[in-house]
């Protein structure tokens, strides 16, 4: 089969053939149909974080594409059911995280694209008890950015208990942002979009955004602050000092919600503002198989539009690229 293959953290990623893989028991082998470029995938081919992928790997966590094969055991999906093959790919089930509803906390977790081969192949192989259906109707092509990008953010709006008419800000949009300004849309807030590029501006007023902040041009903590402060600001891009600035543009009260991981693994964090102010910091990570499952609902309900531009997995140096320079005004789909 031909896949992309990380051989090296400061080599190129490489595409070429290499074995189609056999599912053990509980796992399931899915041909893939379109799989998303998510900047972890980027994070996973250059080693950047503190725990490494095995080389050589298979990177890519929203890979969505029909059944072709059971393992041993397998009840939970059938041959030509369409699954999306998340971050999540396995959790142990029997912890105190897995059985209360947090099996994204599991501390034998195995992340698909990173401790297990991703779905930038033409075959990848996915435990069955932890992929998600995608509900009849909805492309793989919109399915494969959800299962990410989409569940992601939907998590971070739920941690931060947003109500109806809050000021939401969204600080990043892209590939995530799009969708984050929109589930905070759908649970009644306000949202401010903030990024440093008219494009992207011009797409979040398009899907509805109640005020934007070119960061580019203007000081997003006072244009924020003149609004009255934001309720939540959701953390989307991974520079320090835009969580620094979204910590700022808090009203009393509010609630930062970090989801982007810096390379650097910091930020300031002013503690009398913090105290005095009330505010909450939240880390918030992937969302759970419910929540992608509620993700795929509200999308098939016609609640959200997924942006994304479609191109060859021989194509991913220049998508990697493309991403890190900007130049992707929400998500990459690889059409494998």
């Amino acid at each position: 089969m031909r896949a992309c293959v990380v051989t090296g953290f400061d080599a190129p990623l490489t595409v070429g053939d290499v074995p189609i893989p056999r599912p053990a028991d509980g796992q399931i082998l899915v041909r893939v149909e379109a799989s998303g470029l998510c900047h972890t995938d980027i994070h996973a081919a250059r080693g950047d974080w503190p725990v490494k992928p095995a080389l050589p790997f298979i990177p890519g966590h929203e890979g969505v594409g029909i059944v072709e094969r059971l393992g041993r055991g397998v009840t939970d999906v059938v041959v030509g059911d369409r699954v999306a093959m998340p971050w999540l790919g396995y959790a142990c089930g029997t912890c105190e995280y897995c059985v209360s509803g947090r099996e994204t906390l599991c501390l034998s977790q195995r992340n698909t694209g990173y401790s297990i081969d991703g779905g930038h192949a033409e075959y990848a192989v996915a435990y069955a008890s932890h992929v998600v259906k995608v509900p009849d109707g909805v492309s793989p092509f919109d399915a494969a950015p959800l299962t990410c990008a989409g569940v992601t953010t939907y998590k971070a709006i739920k941690v931060a208990q947003v109500r109806p008419t809050e000021r939401v800000a969204v600080f990043g949009i892209g590939g995530l942002g799009h969708l984050a300004q929109q589930y905070a849309q759908i649970f009644g807030g306000d949202a401010i979009a903030v990024d440093v590029t008219e494009d992207k501006l011009a797409l979040a007023l398009k899907l509805g955004a109640a005020h934007t902040v070119n960061a580019a041009r203007t000081d997003p903590v006072a244009a924020i602050q003149d609004l009255g402060g934001a309720d939540v600001a959701v953390v989307l891009a991974a520079d320090p000092k835009v969580l620094e600035q979204a910590h700022a543009s808090l009203r009393r009260g509010g609630r930062l919600v970090l989801v982007s991981l810096p390379k650097d693994n910091t930020m300031r964090l002013p503690v009398f503002e913090t105290v005095l102010g009330g505010l909450t910091v939240i880390g918030s990570i992937v969302g759970t198989r419910a929540d992608l499952a509620e993700v795929f609902a509200l999308h098939a309900a016609g609640r959200t539009t997924v942006q994304y531009e479609i191109r060859d997995l021989d194509e991913i140096n220049d998508a990697v690229d493309d991403v890190l320079a900007g130049r992707v005004t929400a998500r990459i789909v690889f059409q494998v």
